[in-house]
């Protein structure tokens, strides 16, 4: 039997609207899918007067906070160019300021001049204190300025309802420990987010739940949470099919795989499918139904579905169901087939799991489950490469990647968010075409099958962090390094 070693990576879409990537010699193909700290001066207002303008600090003690808030600091700046009046300011005419008036009666002349000399003996005559004012205020109201600045366009931005604009921001101060402007930020953005609202406002409340979930370093629990609140298996195979019937993304790598394997396996009479996740097993239903059509007649197929046990919840129970299930399909085609169940972690396996028999066609799968494989950034074992290299040892006819086009796994947390953002906003962009906004399951759809993985990127970290998407220049190196070489996808 002539051997080749070749692999598909259909990869899903990063935006709505982008063309596929196309490479002549390739098949790698793209499928779319304030103030730091709040700096607060308590206890002292100081007036200003300068040639180029005048402000105001004006602070309340005891409580840091906003501009706009009974409780926070705020820089006032007048249409005139004077102090803007405040209620509670407190103006220090203090000895150590030039005095330009007399504070004591002019009765009593001698005793001001004795006064005065004691002044300009203990803190220097008027000019030098004069300037020594001068070059303060010039520091102080430059910082001011620059700090009023930045929180008059952060205003701005949130008046204009630039949600994403928002989320970015708030990711930026807790990536910079900018706690105040993280904890006004979340108000405001409660205020913006909706699970029933615009497809930004829905993405929004997930990526806000991430962002609170980061902060409180409960990342974790966040999405352990989820998990133990989802509905009874019956349901959530239902959403999660949902998912894949009305955003195109999933479909169309799934389908693109399956063309991928048919081609490689248009002359084989015998056929070994190795499916590293298998799930409920649906990826395999089309493809049964198109070789039992083959001119010449069906071959004879194996699947060796892996998986592991906390997956059997969604199924309705073991492997052994989606055995069942196929075999019965299988029979109906008239299609010989056998199924193998090794219900084992993917990054467990080891190549006697896989019963491995002379003479069988090999095609192996890596459907979206290589990226939650641990690689070097997470474990010295590495087990993403370890696969890739076992996976080799087997002399596949054909090796199929389907993987989401976004980069989560080794980058830097704000980067991470953007690419979160942008990736997910075009798959909730999808499901809002594709699925009427009153429709009562949409909502149960994107909690239940989506908003654990946004949660996960963003709060979570180390080994916790299980969603780490990789781009397909990324891939295509693994897969280079392993000794494979990218092979075309047919016309179809």
């Amino acid at each position: 039997m002539r051997e080749s070693h070749k692999h598909i990576i259909p990869n899903v879409p990063r935006q709505i609207g982008e063309q596929p990537v196309e490479e002549p010699e390739s098949s790698f193909q793209n499928v779319e899918q304030q103030a730091s700290s709040d700096e607060v001066v308590q206890g002292t207002q100081l007036s200003v007067q300068r040639f180029e303008q005048h402000c105001t600090l004006e602070s309340s003690s005891g409580t840091s906070g906003y501009p706009g808030r009974s409780s926070s600091s705020s820089l006032n700046f007048s249409a005139n160019g004077s102090p803007a009046s405040h209620p509670d300011v407190h103006s220090y005419h203090s000895c150590g300021s030039p005095v330009n008036q007399s504070c004591i009666s002019n009765e009593t002349d001698d005793l001001g001049h004795k006064i005065r000399e004691l002044e300009n003996a203990l803190l220097g005559n008027d000019s030098d204190a004069f300037d020594a004012y001068n070059i303060i205020d010039e520091v102080g109201a430059n910082q001011i300025y620059s700090e009023a600045e930045n929180w008059e366009q952060m205003m701005m931005m949130i008046r204009g309802s630039d949600l994403k604009e928002v989320l970015c921001a708030c990711a930026k101060a807790l990536a910079n420990n900018d706690m105040s402007t993280t904890e006004q930020l979340f108000s405001n953005l409660r205020q913006m987010v909706s699970v029933s609202g615009e497809p930004i406002q829905r993405l929004g409340a997930y990526i806000l739940e991430g962002l609170i979930a980061r902060l409180a370093s409960s990342g974790s629990s966040i999405c352990a949470s989820l998990r133990c609140k989802e509905p009874a298996s019956a349901e959530l195979l239902s959403y999660m099919h949902i998912l894949y019937e009305v955003c195109p993304y999933f479909k169309f790598g799934y389908m693109s795989a399956n063309g991928a394997i048919a081609e490689a396996m248009k002359d084989e009479s015998r056929v070994h499918i190795i499916d590293f996740q298998v799930a409920q097993g649906s990826q395999w239903i089309t493809l049964i139904q198109a070789l039992a059509t083959r001119p010449g007649g069906p071959p004879q197929i194996r699947i060796t579905g892996i998986d592991d046990s906390t997956s059997a919840y969604v199924r309705g129970g073991g492997l052994g169901v989606v055995g069942q299930r196929l075999s019965r399909l299988a029979e109906s085609c008239k299609v010989p087939f056998e199924f193998h169940a090794a219900g084992i972690f993917g990054s467990e396996v080891q190549l006697e799991d896989l019963v491995i028999r002379p003479g069988e066609a090999i095609a192996v799968n890596f459907a979206l489950m290589l990226h939650h494989i641990p690689d070097e950034s997470v474990s010295s074992h590495n087990h993403r490469d370890r696969l890739l290299r076992l996976a080799k040892s087997l002399s596949p006819k054909v090796v199929t990647l389907v993987e989401q086009e976004s980069n989560t796994n080794t980058v830097p947390f704000l980067p991470r968010f953007t690419e979160t953002l942008s990736y997910f906003s075009a798959v909730f962009d999808s499901i809002d075409v594709a699925l009427p906004r009153e429709h009562r399951e949409r909502i149960n759809v994107e909690q239940h099958c989506l908003a654990r993985e946004i949660v996960n990127i963003i709060a979570c970290e180390g080994a916790e962090r299980v969603e780490r998407y990789e781009p397909l220049s990324k891939w295509r190196s693994r897969f280079i390094m392993a000794g494979f070489s990218p092979y075309p996808l047919s016309p179809l």
